[in-house]
């Protein structure tokens, strides 16, 4: 079966992209995608997922089919024998992309199973050291449920590429099903859609072990701001969570 060799891959893109005359970020922009996703195509680490393979030739003038083979054709066709070991291979990597997205999510499901079991241990030893149920259900409750739950859908649920209309458009929200988001201010896209991804996740995922370590802290530290404390601590909680969101998506718009 034709493999995709993905170094002769990457260096044909470096030439094409420079008798374009476009920089990483230039050719990056055109596909919505980072300038670390080309860069990575380049050197022969991945290769762009199949979706992109149409507009990425189109950008630099060639066909698909001289783009996975890493050359220039002549004007002859191909014999049936290589059209179909191209396809072949085309849908190779189509399967090994599929494949490799269910690997991160596997990891990704792992994580979330982890911040989830250190949130309950640490809930019980919590209980163990005399905090009630409903005191930690008022405090620490309805914190530990959205983090986790939203979590969970970022880890598990969430789409890793955004349909196109998000490229063509500014638009600033997304839902998917009962899930609502919206970054006023931030232009959503799939070249920052994996930034923000990755900002929610690493939120939603530490703040359920961090919060209940702060909560503990705060009442056997400082005593005297028990009260308004565990009050700004959970705000902080509930609202930080847009703030990585937004910086990260700002800085990758």
């Amino acid at each position: 079966m034709f493999e995709i060799d993905r170094e002769a891959f990457g260096a044909f893109l470096v030439r094409l992209r420079k008798e374009k005359g476009l920089t990483q970020k230039e050719l990056a922009e055109t596909l919505y995608v980072s300038d670390k996703a080309v860069s990575k195509w380049e050197r022969g680490l991945s290769l762009p997922d199949i979706s992109l393979l149409t507009p990425l030739a189109e950008c630099l003038g060639v066909t698909v089919t001289e783009l996975l083979r890493g050359e220039r054709l002549g004007p002859e066709p191909l014999p049936v024998e290589q059209v179909e070991e191209l396809v072949a291979g085309s849908l190779e990597l189509s399967g090994s992309q599929r494949q490799q997205k269910r690997k991160n999510r596997k990891g990704r499901g792992m994580l979330f199973a982890l911040s989830a079991a250190a949130s309950l241990l640490e809930l019980l030893l919590l209980r163990g050291l005399g905090f009630s149920w409903p005191a930690l259900w008022n405090d620490l409750g309805v914190v530990e449920f959205l983090c986790l739950l939203f979590g969970g859908w970022f880890c598990l649920f969430a789409p890793d590429v955004l349909p196109a209309y998000y490229d063509q458009n500014d638009i600033s929200s997304f839902s998917s099903g009962p899930f609502r988001l919206n970054l006023a201010g931030v232009r959503i896209s799939n070249r920052n859609w994996p930034y923000l991804l990755g900002a929610a996740r690493w939120w939603t995922l530490v703040t359920p072990v961090v919060f209940p370590l702060l909560y503990l802290a705060l009442q056997w530290f400082v005593p005297l701001l028990w009260a308004e404390g565990r009050l700004w601590l959970t705000l902080m909680a509930c609202l930080g969570l847009f703030v990585p969101m937004i910086v990260a998506g700002k800085l990758h718009e």
